[in-house]
């Protein structure tokens, strides 16, 4: 299975989802498409009979109607002679009988469209984009966690130019997808990778984020791209995150430095940043303890640590990956914007798309912040974490068609 199809089937599972929203949008305030061929006539009650033609008749005078109780024995026809001229004389032509009775209900029924009737299909339900219509498309953006001014910005594109038109659920969500889809594209870019060496990668986020997990999914990536990573577990104070990266370097043939439990994780960033030049590793990826950011003195923590290695390389960490759980929504902005002051973030990976309707918060990361997004999670497996595709993603959240 494609990682598309699993993100579609995976992502915003809630009844709350994006394109759920946009379908009962349309159907709130649609009405059928009657296609453009066909002309409509407005109702004015019931009508007479319509007049029931014949075919043509001889300009002789008309006969007197017969006498509906009469039944007339039909007379004789000659043999047909073929010298003979055709009978001047038309054919009777038999009453038609009012028709007082209600048209059948298909009768009754609106019309479709020419080429829906044509076709063959159902009509489309579609609905006029109007102020009323745009106003719940915002709060539906906004519900979605884009945020009031990206909500905004992306409603007011879309209605751009089409404004009083007819539109159904899936023009919506094809239009929708273009425009999330162009917040998103400039800033999905893999993780850079640089010829010095070792490459250090500080991993911050909060408290069950998913670092660990997603340090041992890249170092395992990284491993089978045919580069030598190291791994510095640097959450000292949580032994399940040491075992969980030891289990992750087993399975990856990747070393995993670790120290003592309660041990300064900056003295062992340091450690490890001697040894990974020393084996002469490609990559050391460094582990720290989730932490909340509204704790100043964790915080600090943090600040420690980047201070501690860029006395061994003023460059370092060449990349500061902050992981964000899907599930937090707008949350994530305020995690952003107290990581960047403390650890210079040079990128985002977002987790947990499986198991929320709130991703997106992705979109309007990308719109305040611009940082790029290498990669995003709907899974606990390898494979599950990818990097960033904006396309795919746009039509995931909004159940637009491919």
């Amino acid at each position: 299975m494609s990682f598309f199809k699993k993100m579609k089937e995976r992502m915003f599972k809630s009844s709350s989802k994006l394109d759920v929203g946009l379908d009962a949008i349309i159907e709130e305030g649609a009405a059928p498409d009657t296609g453009p061929a066909e002309v409509q006539t407005p109702d004015t009650g019931p009508s007479a009979p319509e007049p029931v033609l014949s075919e043509p008749q001889s300009a002789d005078p008309a006969p007197v109607p017969a006498d509906p109780d009469f039944d007339p024995e039909p007379e004789p026809q000659p043999e047909p002679d073929a010298d003979a001229s055709p009978d001047p004389e038309p054919a009777p032509v038999a009453p038609q009988p009012a028709r007082a009775e209600p048209a059948p209900a298909e009768e009754q029924a609106p019309k479709q469209g020419l080429m829906g009737r044509l076709m063959g299909r159902p009509a489309v339900p579609m609905r006029v984009l109007d102020d009323a219509m745009l106003e719940s498309l915002e709060e539906l953006l906004i519900q979605s966690d884009m945020g009031v001014e990206t909500s905004l910005k992306v409603a007011a594109n879309l209605a751009e130019g089409r404004f009083g038109r007819k539109m159904s659920a899936a023009d919506i969500k094809a239009l929708l997808a273009s425009e999330v889809a162009g917040i998103l594209t400039p800033v999905a870019k893999p993780m850079p990778l640089y010829a010095k060496r070792p490459q250090v990668v500080l991993v911050v986020g909060v408290n069950g984020s998913g670092k660990t997990t997603t340090i041992g999914k890249l170092a395992s990536q990284f491993k089978a791209a045919g580069k030598s990573v190291v791994i510095a577990a640097g959450d000292t104070f949580r032994a399940a995150a040491v075992e969980q990266l030891q289990v992750w370097g087993e399975r990856a043939g990747v070393p995993v430095m670790t120290a003592p439990e309660g041990s300064d994780p900056a003295s062992l960033a340091f450690d490890a940043m001697t040894r990974a030049e020393a084996d002469g590793a490609d990559l050391l990826m460094i582990d720290t303890a989730g932490r909340l950011q509204n704790r100043a003195d964790l915080m600090e923590e943090l600040a420690k640590i980047v201070r501690v290695i860029r006395k061994k390389d003023p460059d370092a960490p060449h990349n500061t990956l902050l992981v964000l759980d899907a599930t937090t929504g707008q949350n994530a902005l305020s995690q952003v914007e107290i990581f960047r002051k403390i650890a210079d973030v040079s990128g985002l990976v977002m987790t947990k798309l499986d198991g929320t309707a709130k991703g997106g918060v992705l979109v309007a990361l990308a719109d305040k912040f611009g940082l790029p997004i290498h990669a995003i999670g709907v899974g606990e497996s390898i494979e599950d974490l990818q990097p960033f595709d904006p396309e795919e993603f746009s039509r995931a959240l909004t159940g637009a068609e491919a």
